[in-house]
């Protein structure tokens, strides 16, 4: 049974698993977001321990492989080992997973801050879409809603 699973679940068919199943959790967060159904799926534990089930797929499979994990330290020497580690698709997809969790939970948090502060989910929806594609400037983007709502310039909460 394993075998049939791994069989099926190619880094390219975890990719795409992904890229389609983060986006029920990001038009909740944008649309409903006070909804009971968004705080269970999406700002509970239940999204991080489905990406976290794909991440350690993805270094079991990457295990059984000939990948070396040592190599990835090598990041920190420079912007060529980096740009080296990216052609490996191992690295890549184990990055992706990191980059799609990072940014769903800053997204929840931004949800639920919003709805503490009651700001207007539709003055959330640009830095929720944006925080989807590129993270940090959503969140900057966020923070500086943030500050007018708040009614204080804050640098930590």
């Amino acid at each position: 049974m394993l075998e049939q699973i791994s069989t099926y679940f190619t880094f390219e068919m975890v990719y795409l698993w992904l890229i389609i199943g983060v986006i029920p959790f990001w038009l909740m967060l944008i649309f409903f977001p006070n909804s009971k159904l968004g705080s269970i799926f999406v700002s509970s534990i239940f999204p991080i321990f489905i990406l976290s089930g794909a991440y350690v797929f993805v270094i079991y499979q990457s295990f059984l492989g000939s990948y070396h994990f040592g190599e990835n330290f090598s990041l920190y020497l420079g912007i060529k080992n980096l740009s080296d580690l990216f052609s490996n698709q191992e690295f890549l997809i184990i990055f992706w997973i990191h980059f799609l969790a990072i940014n769903l939970f800053c997204g929840s948090w931004m949800s639920r801050d919003a709805s503490r502060l009651l700001i207007s989910k539709y003055l959330m929806f640009f830095p929720l879409v944006i925080t989807y594609f590129i993270g940090p400037v959503g969140i900057f983007i966020y923070w500086i809603i943030r500050i007018f709502y708040a009614k204080k310039i804050s640098l930590y909460d």
